[in-house]
C-alpha cells in the first residue's frame, strides 16, 4: 500500500507540473499573439474593484487599530494623572470622597470606550474582512481555469485542422475541452455574482463603522466632559476654601497687630514721666494731653467742673493732676476747639467716658 500510495502521489505531482507547464506555454503563446486570448473587461474591472476594496478594508482596520493603541495610550495616561491628584489630594480638604469617585468613574468611562469601539466597529470590520482571502484565492484559481480553458481549446482546435485526423485524440481533445469549459464557467459565474455584490457592500459596513464609532465619541465625550465640569467644580470650591481660610488669618493677625498696638500706645501714655506729660511735649497739644476723643451722645454738665458735650465735639483728654481725684468712667479734658483758638485750659472739665468714643 505504502508502494501505490507513493506511485499516486508521484503521478500528481507530474499532472500538477505538466499543467503548470502547459499553462506557461499557453501564456507565452497569448503574449506572442500567436494564440487567442479569452477576455472579460466587465469581469476584469470587477476584479479591480475587488483589488481596491480589499486594500481599503485592510488600511481602515490598520488605521482602526492604531486607533485604539492611541485610546489605551490616553487612557493610561489619565489614569496616571488621575491617580496622582487623588495622590496629592490630602484627606481635609473640599470634596476629597467625590475627588475619589470621580477618579474611578473616569477610569471605568475610558475601558468602556475602548471596550465598545473594539466590540461593535473592528470586530465588524475584522469580520467583513475575512471573506477577502477565500475570494481572492478563487480569483486565481478562476484566471488559471481560464488558462486551462484557453490551452485545451487551442488543442482541440489544432487536432481539427491537421492534416492527418486522429479521431480518438480528437474526440479526447474534445472531452477534456468540456469537462475544462465546465470548470471555468462555474467558476466565473459564482464571481460574477458575487463581486459586484461585494463590492455593493462596502458602503453599509462604512456606514456602519464610522456611524458607530461617531455614537461611541459622542456617548464617552459627553460624559467625560460631565466628569470634567464635576472636576472643575471641586478645584474651584478647593480654592474658594484655601481663599477663605487665608482671608480669616490675615483677618486674625491684623486683629491681634491692633489690640498689641492699641495696647502699646496705652502702655506708653501711662508710663510717660509726669513731667513730659505736664509739661506739655507734642508741640501745640496742651499740657497733660493724652489723647482725643469725640462725643457720640449729648452732656449737659450738671456741675461747674463738669465738660458740656454735643455729638461730634472733640476733645482733648488731659491727665489729673492728683490722679486720686479721677473717679471711675470718668474723664478731664478740653474741647479742642477751644484749646486751638485761646490755648487756654482753664475751661477744662470732667465728661463720662462712655459718653465719647476715642479716635
Amino acid at each position: 500500500m505504502a508502494e501505490i500510495g507513493k506511485g499516486v502521489t508521484a503521478g500528481k505531482l507530474a499532472i500538477s507540473v505538466q499543467k503548470r507547464l502547459t499553462r506557461a506555454q499557453e501564456k507565452v503563446m497569448q503574449k506572442l499573439g500567436k494564440a487567442d486570448e479569452t477576455r472579460d473587461v466587465a469581469f476584469e474591472e470587477m476584479v479591480a474593484n475587488f483589488n481596491k476594496q480589499m486594500t481599503e478594508g485592510g488600511k481602515l482596520q490598520k488605521d482602526l487599530k492604531a486607533y485604539l493603541v492611541a485610546v489605551k495610550t490616553m487612557h493610561d495616561a489619565s489614569r496616571r494623572l488621575q491617580d496622582c491628584l487623588a495622590d496629592m489630594y490630602e484627606p481635609e480638604w473640599f470634596g476629597k470622597e467625590e475627588m475619589d469617585a470621580l477618579t474611578e468613574d473616569t477610569d471605568t468611562l475610558w475601558l468602556d470606550y475602548h471596550q465598545n469601539i473594539t466590540d461593535k466597529s473592528l470586530t465588524s470590520l475584522d469580520s467583513y474582512l475575512t471573506q477577502f482571502p477565500d475570494i481572492k484565492a478563487r480569483i486565481a484559481k478562476r484566471d488559471r481555469k481560464m488558462v486551462d480553458f484557453d490551452s485545451a481549446r487551442h488543442h482541440f482546435s489544432s487536432l481539427q485542422k491537421g492534416k492527418k485526423k486522429d479521431e480518438a485524440k480528437i474526440a479526447k481533445a474534445e472531452e477534456e475541452l468540456g469537462r475544462a469549459q465546465k470548470i471555468f464557467e462555474e467558476l466565473n459565474v459564482e464571481l460574477q455574482d458575487e463581486l459586484p455584490s461585494l463590492w455593493d457592500n462596502r458602503v453599509g459596513v462604512y456606514v456602519n463603522t464610522f456611524q458607530g464609532l461617531a455614537g461611541h465619541q459622542e456617548k464617552f465625550h459627553g460624559e467625560m466632559s460631565k466628569l470634567s465640569q464635576n472636576l472643575n467644580d471641586i478645584m474651584t470650591k478647593l480654592e474658594e476654601q484655601r481663599e477663605q481660610k487665608k482671608d480669616a488669618t490675615a483677618a486674625a493677625k491684623t486683629g491681634e497687630g491692633a489690640k498689641s498696638e492699641e495696647t502699646n500706645h496705652s502702655e506708653s501714655a501711662s508710663s510717660a514721666p509726669k513731667s513730659e506729660v505736664t509739661n506739655g511735649s507734642g508741640g501745640d497739644l496742651p499740657p497733660g494731653f493724652l489723647y482725643k476723643v469725640k462725643a457720640v451722645h449729648e452732656y449737659a454738665a450738671t456741675d461747674g467742673d463738669e465738660l458740656e458735650l454735643k455729638i461730634g465735639d472733640d476733645v482733648l483728654v488731659l491727665a489729673f493732676d492728683n490722679p486720686d481725684e479721677q473717679d471711675d468712667g470718668w474723664l478731664l479734658g478740653v474741647q479742642e476747639s477751644h484749646w486751638v483758638q485761646k490755648k487756654d485750659i482753664s475751661v477744662k472739665g470732667v465728661f463720662p467716658e462712655n459718653f465719647t468714643q476715642k479716635v
